[in-house]
């Protein structure tokens, strides 16, 4: 019963906003206030232009109005205002590696020169400068992109780039991929909207995201003018994903009325950092065939595993090994890009989703919309053409390659493990281990009277105490509210990204905050 009403709790806290102007609504009993002011009334007179202006706040599209992103929100912009006062700040808050101190791999970077200055080949020093396989891949990718990376390439990215990526599936999963089912994208949140965008059709279409989720899913489900029905993970048994709850949200959802489309899953967990057995994958899949549902897989983190029990298996390669009728019923997009993993390069923006099992008219709808944009951009094509096809044993870049990527991961699991150790040890705080991806989403036990405090100053708990974590010490995090959270629990998430040397006075400074919380407020 508790479950079913936070459930309930979080499903209207994400739906609200379709049902009226009303910002606050009631579900079992309990009257619940939405974070954004409540939307003025507007005279016929004033429908184009009110204040003198035609993009008035008043007079946008409403799902733009209701759309909230918590990754980039209140705590986002009171730590910019910091900073910009000259306060240090760790942005912890989004899992953007290169600014928390990683180092960029070496071959992408001299195949991305390259071929920015192409006139460095004709360089008679150019072979003491780069290594001869950066040269040669340089010089094919120039060869494929006509123009150079200075012109448009097909809207669904580059032939020979999409054929890499093919290639690099096929040889992940044994089963084969065809390459016009593949877009590259502007990092892997444009393929999730691209998708998303064509799925849902009215507020009735939604969309099954678990919870905790990545605010990704939920900004886009709204912008769409979608629902969100969110399936929670169960925090005990190490955010483990539950059939039975999918099968419940999935019914609720029904009796309400909506058409359940889609079902997002994130392997590995973006917050809550676990890692998905095969079972769990073979759940999903057939949960997905019976009930005719299109399965989201976000494996973005698929390099990111720092346990050695459950690997990282994609859906496809699982949904193949099932057999009939999953291999060739099941429709799945699968996502993955260059911004996470070792290579962690954000900034490029480059990233793909794999359409298996869909009708081929719905691909050319979904080749039109991508058309509206012309070409994803041509360094994020060449980033990926080098994660999904990199240097092989007798390459002259490979020993340095392997030993950049090697290295990094050995430090992110050493990381993890000094997050959730450091976590644990605190009193009132617990964290699973991070088995996998970029974060840790411990829960943090709220004193009563800080759970007033926060109140009186008009804020969720977990926001308060983020807030104060911030001002106190400059760590900016993002409080779990904003990724969804069973009632009456307070979590946040933070990257396990800043480096090794700093990660311990990062601890450091973190439980000197809780102690002085705590005790200021028991």
């Amino acid at each position: 019963m508790v479950r079913k009403e936070a459930t309930r709790l979080v499903a209207a806290l994400f739906r609200a906003t379709n049902k009226g102007i009303s910002s606050s609504w009631s579900v079992g009993g309990t009257r619940l206030k939405s974070a954004m002011p409540e939307p003025q009334e507007t005279k016929d007179e004033d429908l184009h232009h009110k204040d003198g202006k035609v993009l008035h706040p008043h007079l946008l599209n409403e799902n733009v109005m209701k759309t909230q992103y918590a990754v980039r929100g209140e705590l986002y912009l009171r730590a910019e205002q910091l900073r910009k006062e000259g306060k240090e700040i760790i942005f912890t808050n989004v899992g953007n590696p290169h600014a928390l101190g990683a180092k960029p791999l070496t071959f992408p970077r001299q195949v991305l020169a390259l071929c920015a200055a192409p006139f460095l080949l004709d360089n008679p020093r150019v072979e003491e400068l780069f290594p001869a396989d950066a040269i040669a891949r340089a010089k094919k990718i120039l060869s494929a992109f006509k123009g150079g990376v200075g012109a448009y390439t097909d809207s669904r990215g580059n032939p020979m780039v999409r054929e890499e990526v093919a290639r690099f599936i096929e040889k992940r999963d044994g089963v084969a991929s065809n390459p016009d089912h593949i877009f590259l994208t502007d990092g892997a949140s444009v393929a999730v909207r691209l998708c998303l965008n064509a799925m849902i059709r009215h507020e009735r279409d939604a969309v099954l995201v678990p919870i905790p989720q990545y605010p990704l899913y939920s900004a886009s489900i709204r912008l769409y003018g979608g629902t969100l029905v969110g399936y929670f993970l169960d925090e005990r048994r190490g955010w483990a994903l539950s059939v039975e709850e999918m099968q419940r949200a999935l019914k609720e959802a029904r009796e309400e009325g909506k058409l359940v489309r889609g079902l997002v899953f994130i392997n590995p967990g973006n917050p809550t950092g676990q890692c998905l057995s095969q079972d769990n994958l073979k759940e999903l899949i057939q949960f997905a065939y019976e009930e005719r549902i299109v399965l989201m897989a976000d494996e973005v983190y698929q390099e990111n595993v720092y346990q050695d029990e459950r690997p990282f298996v994609s859906a496809k390669k699982v949904m193949h090994e099932m057999g009939e009728p999953y291999r060739s019923h099941v429709e799945l997009l699968s996502f993955h890009t260059v911004s996470k993993g070792t290579a962690g390069e954000c900034g490029l923006r480059g990233g793909y989703v794999e359409l298996t099992n869909i009708h081929p008219g719905a691909i050319e709808e979904v080749y039109k919309c991508a058309s509206i944009n012309l070409s994803p951009n041509t360094m994020g094509q060449i980033a990926l053409s080098c994660l999904v096809n990199p240097p092989k044993p007798g390459d002259p870049s490979y020993e340095l390659y392997t030993k950049e990527k090697a290295a990094e991961l050995a430090s992110l699991r050493r990381r993890a493990h000094m997050v959730t150790d450091g976590f644990n040890s605190l009193d009132g705080v617990t964290c699973n281990f991070t088995e996998g991806a970029m974060y840790s989403f411990p829960q943090i036990k709220l004193p009563p009277k800080a759970i007033e405090a926060a109140k009186a100053a008009g804020k969720a708990g977990d926001v308060f105490y983020c807030l104060k974590l911030l001002e106190t010490t400059g760590i900016s995090t993002v409080p779990g509210s904003g990724f969804g959270q069973e009632e009456g629990t307070f979590h946040l998430r933070t990257t396990i990204l800043p480096r090794e040397e700093v990660m311990s006075s990062f601890v450091e400074n973190f439980e000197k905050f809780h102690k002085e919380f705590m005790k200021q407020y028991s």
